[in-house]
């Protein structure tokens, strides 16, 4: 089993930066090929797809956060990253990531879940 804990959510203003991380422990030897993601929720809205990154670093970003956000992977300390710039008030949310296996058709098939870290902007 893989235990994801997430870090590194505060409350910050309008127009700063945050450094989200997710430490991943218990059965990691094969975490260089995850594909990992991170996700939020805001109140009262649905969990959404904010970005992901693949075993092969190939990363992908919601349109909302495109040129503010930058997910990264370090394999060695098998921990996940989202550097968070230009935070706005609607980034409000409870973020969460996520560990998978590759689709054979694309995308990824998380199985793996973190309790998640609160970003509050404003």
């Amino acid at each position: 089993h893989v235990q994801l804990v997430e870090s590194g959510g505060d409350l910050v203003q309008p127009g700063g930066s945050l450094r989200l991380s997710c430490a991943a422990s218990g059965s990691v030897y094969s975490y260089g090929t995850f594909c990992m993601g991170w996700f939020r929720q805001a109140l009262g809205k649905e969990r959404e797809g904010v970005a992901s990154i693949g075993s092969y670093g190939a990363t992908t970003y919601a349109d909302s956060v495109k040129g503010r956000f930058t997910i990264s992977k370090d394999n060695a300390k098998t921990t996940l990253y989202l550097q968070k710039n230009s935070l706005k008030p609607d980034d409000t949310a409870m973020c969460y990531c996520a560990a998978g296996w590759p689709r054979l058709g694309g995308g990824c098939e998380y199985v793996h879940w973190g309790q998640g870290t609160q970003v509050t902007v404003s």
